[in-house]
């Protein structure tokens, strides 16, 4: 699969997209979230992923190196005053349809910060299970200060994350959070050395890919649409997830596993 701005690779079940608009601090364009629809619409057939990373790239400016998340919209593609109105909507709906495609994907998704993520970069962010980051990355949400909005769903997922409170404190003042203050806030999961991020980013994958990956999928669609549910439906969406597991393969390699005492060998059948 070959985009111009995106990059992809598999390591064993684990895929990584890397947003690659180095020379604009991998903002995102119309075309970065078409690619990213159209990557993640293959993957979901791709029955030996297990885990998907998303993660930026490296910018070389005058021979010095930075990482960057996503620096967020491209603002001097925005400020040239190019879309009309419903231009200006299909951009919109098109970001939201890419965060939505992030957030539903059957598999976990991390997202790896290791760079600055802004408003855009930060939405997707959120979109994703886990949030990783480099000590010396930073995220925040600076939409406001610029006089527009947050989206990809930020008003739901940060104070899901974090809480209303400070769910309100970091939109309304546009506060950025360095790794390992977004460790304390609740925003981000882990904050590791900069050098170590990637490799602590592919262990964690690596632990997830051994767990069985229908019981993974149904787990993550559960956690997604019980807080909308009361506790009956609850327990009978459960007890739904307890019978499609008992039906594969995997749980009887469960179960044999266990009583032999060793590593299970899961298929995701």
């Amino acid at each position: 699969m070959s985009y111009a701005t995106i990059l992809f690779e598999k390591r064993e079940h684990t895929g990584i997209i890397r947003l690659n608009r180095p020379e604009r601090m991998n903002a995102v364009s119309e075309e970065m979230y078409g690619e990213l629809i159209d990557i993640l619409e293959k993957l979901e057939s791709d029955d030996s992923l297990r885990v998907l990373l998303l993660t930026g790239s490296v910018r070389v400016k005058d021979g010095v190196s930075k990482q960057t998340f996503c620096a967020g919209a491209d603002l001097k593609k925005h400020a040239s005053g190019d879309r009309n109105i419903e231009q200006k909507r299909d951009y919109i709906y098109l970001a939201h349809k890419a965060n939505l495609k992030l957030y539903s994907f059957h598999k976990p998704v991390i997202a790896v910060l290791n760079g600055a993520a802004r408003g855009a970069g930060s939405e997707m962010a959120l979109d994703c299970d886990f949030i990783f980051m480099a000590d010396d990355a930073t995220i925040g949400f600076p939409e406001i200060g610029l006089g527009t909005f947050v989206g990809g769903g930020v008003t739901k997922l940060l104070p899901e994350r974090i809480g209303i409170k400070k769910a309100r404190e970091l939109i309304y003042t546009g506060r950025v959070l360095t790794g390992a203050e977004a460790v304390e806030y609740g925003l981000a999961d882990r904050s590791f050395p900069a050098d170590e991020l990637l490799t602590r980013s592919l262990e964690f994958a690596e632990l997830i890919s051994s767990r069985a990956p229908v019981s993974v999928s149904l787990t993550k669609k559960i956690f997604q649409l019980s807080p909308l549910e009361d506790i009956h439906t609850v327990l009978e969406m459960e007890a739904e997830a307890i019978l499609r597991c008992m039906d594969t393969e995997d749980w009887k390699e469960g179960i044999d596993a266990f009583n032999e005492k060793r590593k299970p060998f899961y298929r995701g059948r």
